[in-house]
């Protein structure tokens, strides 16, 4: 006797289907983080090329009023730029060691409580759904 229904055996492969969809989603959400920080890190040239220019704009006008303000302005810039960038660098890698570490325990779970898992997804799913419509 096969104890195998056919709704047993359509639970199992929608079960399939919803734990394949949320690890490619969550593959798509590590992505766009990974994209965002490459984003953040554009961002962060672009301000860095921003303050060079307001340095060499300020050094144009302390030039005129002695050279030692000027290297005291400049090297202020310089530290500000540096740490702007240090925070962005460490943010980036942030980002990035979130969404691997998010992917890898959705994986496991799905591993270890394959059911859970599912029941959690369509929880999420229904809350996301309804949150959606209003």
């Amino acid at each position: 006797m096969n104890t195998a229904s056919p709704i047993t055996g359509s639970l199992r492969d929608a079960a399939k289907d919803t734990s394949k969809e949320t690890r490619e989603g969550l593959r798509e959400i590590g992505k766009a983080a990974s994209d965002a920080s490459d984003d953040m890190q554009a961002d962060l040239r672009s301000l860095r090329d921003d303050f060079g220019r307001l340095a060499v704009q300020v050094g144009d006008i302390l030039a005129n009023r002695g050279n030692a303000a000027w290297h005291r302005a400049k090297s202020s810039v310089d530290g500000v730029v540096t740490d702007a960038q240090d925070k962005g660098r460490e943010a980036a890698g942030a980002v990035r060691d979130v969404s691997n570490n998010f992917v890898a325990a959705v994986d496991d779970s799905i591993k270890t409580r394959p059911y859970a898992t599912l029941a959690l997804a369509v929880g999420l799913g229904f809350l996301v759904g309804t949150t959606w419509r209003r």
